[in-house]
Parts: structure tokens; C-alpha cells; sequence
């Protein structure tokens, strides 16, 4: 029993020690009253000439002109010029206060200021709980700090962490930027701002949307999410997650990421992600990456993008290709790597390594692909040999290397072709082959039968995108298989050499050819000729090869 009387008493002694601390406490004044019929339980507290009224209760100061304390309650009411002070960094000025002193809990009222720190809050009427170490608002409030401005309708301030939380149309600005939120918590000490609702910061040559995220007000720096823009620098940048640095002129996205260029007529997507550096002038993307340019209604795919502004220049590499979109007909391109070089009104699209292409009843594969957008030139260009490999290979496999095109049932091979079109109207216009060219036509009434024609050069016309006339000069060979027109049965074989032949082309079928400068030639029937005897040096049938249409090129 002792040992529990005991213990009640210490249990005693220290709510009574407790409750003495929270006494508050008069330390001096001008005048001191009282009045139990006007005020009855109060201690009238005035100022005088000399001396102000001065409270105090467990660490904090107050000063005022008049003061109702309640001695009873433990309470008082502080009005005229109020200071409060508690150790080194907290003052509160108002006009009114009023002070309970069991639940720590204040009231100020009439231009109130609270300073912490570096910290200063001005509003009319603000709630400080000492217990909890918050102070808030519900009517309007601004502060200021050593790099912002901050206004909201509500907000609240947690001592301990120097945190502020805001709601309700949030403001945040300094000469810099200007940030506005409908939810927002700000961290004085590292000035930094989190969002939790619709926000919008503009910058002096930026504009951040998003409805989630955070923005380090002093390295001006932030991270955004959920409905997350930026405009900068005559761009727009998309993306579920975005991370932005206007110090070092940087931005990056996550995730279904869209980067427009309004000066440039650029747009770039990336499935993955997306970064822009302006210090470098550069961009990359990740996974399913498309660059499109609208000025030359072009558009580039692949799983990684680069593009370099200062070099008016764009990579696309692994499963890359593009699509040059014309009124009528689009080109189809696929390629290792492609590119875009030059300004808008020359721009170069380049493809390199196993390039494939598709255009109307046009395809063709090379090394090296290169259209000229300004003059519509296309070039189809063979990677040079080493000298190892000019001496081990034979015809047959130098031939495989070469640049080919297929049009309707011909094959047209040589070192490098040229095929442009008209820019105005957008339809194929010329075709010239550059050494060793040779034509292959499948003979449409025999299995195994191809007509056959090479020279050193070709030229060819179109018309309405259809092939009609086609010139081969120097050294021209031919194989060509005639047939009676009216029981369609094979005559014979027509083996020709001359300095050129020109072929009229129709329904993509050779109809007419006309031999020029001493044509030497000859009829065999095809029994008298061997195998190898019914083909021209350097034949290869490649149709396995062919792109049949623009899915091959898009899916594969």
C-alpha cells in the first residue's frame, strides 16, 4: 500500500508541476484593475508612458496595450499593438490576440505578421496550436521567404519541418517565375514546392503544366506528372512523367512522351522516354520513337531517335523507317539507320545498311538510300568493295550487292540508280541506272523464261508513275523471247548486241524495242541453246527479295 501511495503522490506532484508551468504569468503592466460587474473573473491590464503589458507563459512572451486575463481560466485577451515572441526565430504582431493558456492554443486577428526564420506571414486572421507547432489560415494569407512570394486562400505552417501546406487557389512567385495551384506544400528550408491539383508555372521563356509533382524553386528544377506539358523554347513537351531544368536548358519524359517543335514543324514521340538538352541543342528517345516533319510530310520510326538541332539533323536507328507522304501515293522506307540532315527547305533523308523501300507498283533495296526533298532526287547507292573483295567475289555475288528496283514484273540492277520525281505534282518523273545496268523481265508465258537486257547506263521515263520508255547505251546485250502472236507458242530466242536499245514500255510490259548503231543479233530456237547460254553474264533473278507491299516495311 505505501509503495502505491507513493507513487499516486509523484503522479500528483507532477500534474501540479505540470499545471504550474502553464500558468501564465504577469510580468509587468501600467495599470492593473479589475471590474466584476463589467468584467467579472478578469484583470484589467493596461499600458502606461512608461511601461507596456507583458505576459508570459512557458517560453513565450507577450506584449500588448491592454490585456483581459482571466486568471481563473488560465486565458487572456491581448489587444493594441501586440508582439509575441518565443526564443529566437518566432515574433507574431497583431492587433488582437486572444490566448488560452491550457490548450496552447492562439487566435490572431487585424493585420496579423508571423515571422520564422527567414519566413514572413501577413494575413488578418491566423491560428497558432503550440501543442502541435502549426499555425494556419482560412482567409487569405501571403508569405514571403528569401526567394518567394506565396498567396492562398488557406494555408497551414508546421513549425518543426518548416512546412506550409496551401490550398485553394495557391500562388507562388518571384521575379523568375509565377506558379499557380489548387493544392501545394512548400518546404521553406529547401524552397522547394510539391502539387497536388491542376498547376501551371510560367517561367520567363517556360510554361510547366501538370496536375502532380514538384518544383525546386531555387535550382529551378522539377519533376511532373499526370496530364504533365512543358512550352519552352517555341516546344511542347508531353508525357506522363516529365523532368524539367531550366538552369541547364534540359527536359526528359517518361512514357508516351511528345516533343513539338513549332519553329521547325517537328514533332517527336516516344513510347519509352524522350530527353531534350537545348545547351546541346539535342534530343533522343527510346522504344517506338517517331520524328515527323510536317513541312515535308515526312515521318521517321525506330526504337532509338536522335536529333541535333545546330546540325538541322535526326537519327533513327533499330527497326527504323519512314514514310514520305504524298498526296497520292506515300513512300515507304525501312533501313539499320536513317537520318534527316539540313534545314526544312533542303532536308536530306538518308538511309544506311539494308535499306528496302515501297512506292505504288515501285520497290527496290540497296546499301545506301539518300532523297533530296527539295529536288525530289532519289539515289540508291552501293557501298564501295575492298579490293579483297573485288578479287574473291564473283559476278554473280557483286551483282546480289548492287542497288536493285522492281517495276510491275522487271528487275533493274547497277552500281547506283537515280529516281526522281516531279516536286510540284509528286509523281515519279525520270529513271537513270550508273554502270553495269540490267534489266530482268519474267517472261509472262514461259516458266522459266526471262528476257534480258545490260548495258553501261539506263534511262528511263515515266508518266502518270508508269514506267513507258526505257534507254540502255553502251555495250548492250540482249536475251529476249518472241512468240507468235496468234497461237502464243514460242519461236524463238533473240540473242542481240548493238550501242544501245530503247524499249517501250506498256501495262508494265516490255511491248516494243528498237536497236540502234549496228544491231548484231540472232534468232535460236530454244532447243539449240544450253542453259547457261539463255542468260547474260551477271544474271540474277532476285525476286525473292521483292517487297510486296508497305506492311513488309512497317511490321518487320
Amino acid at each position: 500500500m505505501k509503495i502505491r501511495i507513493s507513487i499516486i503522490f509523484l503522479l500528483l506532484f507532477n500534474i501540479i508541476l505540470s499545471q504550474e508551468k502553464k500558468i501564465i504569468q504577469i510580468i509587468e503592466a501600467g495599470s492593473f484593475d479589475r471590474n466584476e460587474k463589467v468584467l467579472p473573473g478578469a484583470n484589467i491590464l493596461k499600458k502606461d508612458k512608461n511601461t507596456r503589458v507583458h505576459l508570459l507563459h512557458d517560453g513565450m512572451d507577450i506584449w500588448s496595450d491592454y490585456a483581459l486575463f482571466y486568471k481563473k481560466n488560465n486565458s487572456f485577451m491581448a489587444r493594441g499593438n501586440v508582439v509575441v515572441k518565443q526564443g529566437d526565430s518566432i515574433e507574431l504582431f497583431s492587433e488582437i490576440l486572444d490566448y488560452d493558456g491550457n490548450t496552447r492554443k492562439i487566435v490572431a486577428k487585424k493585420d496579423v505578421v508571423f515571422n520564422n526564420n527567414s519566413t514572413n506571414l501577413k494575413t488578418q486572421i491566423l491560428y497558432h496550436d503550440r501543442n502541435l507547432k502549426e499555425i494556419y489560415f482560412e482567409n487569405g494569407g501571403v508569405i514571403k521567404d528569401s526567394v518567394n512570394t506565396i498567396k492562398s486562400n488557406e494555408g497551414k505552417y508546421f513549425l518543426e519541418s518548416s512546412k506550409y501546406s496551401f490550398k485553394n487557389r495557391v500562388n507562388v512567385y518571384n521575379s523568375d517565375y509565377n506558379i499557380n495551384s489548387e493544392k501545394l506544400d512548400y518546404l521553406s528550408e529547401s524552397e522547394k514546392a510539391f502539387f497536388y491539383g491542376p498547376t501551371v508555372i510560367n517561367g520567363k521563356d517556360y510554361t510547366i503544366f501538370c496536375e502532380k509533382g514538384f518544383y525546386n524553386t531555387k535550382a529551378k528544377s522539377g519533376y511532373f506528372v499526370k496530364k504533365s506539358k512543358i512550352l519552352y523554347d517555341n516546344r511542347k513537351i508531353e508525357g506522363d512523367s516529365l523532368i524539367f531544368d531550366d538552369l541547364k536548358k534540359y527536359a526528359s519524359g517518361r512514357q508516351n512522351v511528345i516533343i513539338t517543335d513549332t519553329i521547325n514543324n517537328t514533332i517527336i514521340k516516344g513510347d519509352y522516354s524522350l530527353t531534350f538538352d537545348d545547351l546541346k541543342k539535342y534530343a533522343s528517345g527510346r522504344k517506338n520513337v517517331i520524328i515527323t516533319d510536317t513541312i515535308n510530310n515526312t515521318i521517321i520510326k525506330g526504337d532509338f531517335g536522335q536529333v541535333y538541332k545546330a546540325l538541322d539533323s535526326a537519327m533513327i536507328t533499330k527497326n527504323s523507317y519512314a514514310i514520305k507522304i504524298f498526296q497520292r501515293d506515300s513512300l515507304f522506307i525501312k533501313a539499320d539507320s536513317l537520318f534527316a540532315i539540313g534545314p526544312e527547305n533542303n532536308r536530306l533523308i538518308k538511309g544506311r545498311f539494308n535499306v528496302n523501300f515501297i512506292k505504288s507498283n515501285m520497290s527496290g533495296k540497296s546499301d545506301k538510300f539518300i532523297m533530296n526533298q527539295k529536288n525530289g532526287l532519289i539515289k540508291l547507292i552501293r557501298n564501295e568493295l575492298s579490293s579483297k573483295e573485288q578479287q574473291v567475289m564473283t559476278s554473280k555475288e557483286i551483282s546480289k550487292k548492287n542497288p536493285i528496283i522492281w517495276n510491275g514484273n522487271s528487275q533493274m540492277t547497277g552500281d547506283e540508280i537515280h529516281i526522281l520525281r516531279d516536286v510540284k505534282t509528286n509523281e515519279l518523273d525520270s529513271l537513270k541506272i550508273l554502270n553495269n545496268a540490267f534489266i530482268i523481265e519474267k517472261d509472262s508465258l514461259g516458266i522459266n523464261n526471262f528476257n534480258q537486257m545490260k548495258g553501261i547506263d539506263l534511262y528511263g521515263k515515266f508518266e502518270e508513275n508508269e514506267l513507258q520508255k526505257l534507254k540502255l547505251n553502251r555495250n548492250t546485250e540482249m536475251i529476249y523471247y518472241l512468240y507468235d502472236e496468234d497461237t502464243n507458242k514460242l519461236v524463238g530466242i533473240d540473242k542481240a548486241i548493238c550501242s544501245s536499245i530503247e524499249m517501250i514500255i506498256n501495262d508494265n510490259k516490255i511491248e516494243e524495242i528498237i536497236f540502234f548503231t549496228n544491231p548484231e543479233g540472232k534468232v535460236y530456237p530454244e532447243e539449240d541453246l544450253e542453259v547457261n547460254e539463255k542468260v547474260l553474264n551477271g544474271f540474277n533473278w532476285r525476286i525473292n527479295e521483292k517487297i510486296l507491299n508497305k506492311n513488309e516495311i512497317i511490321h518487320n
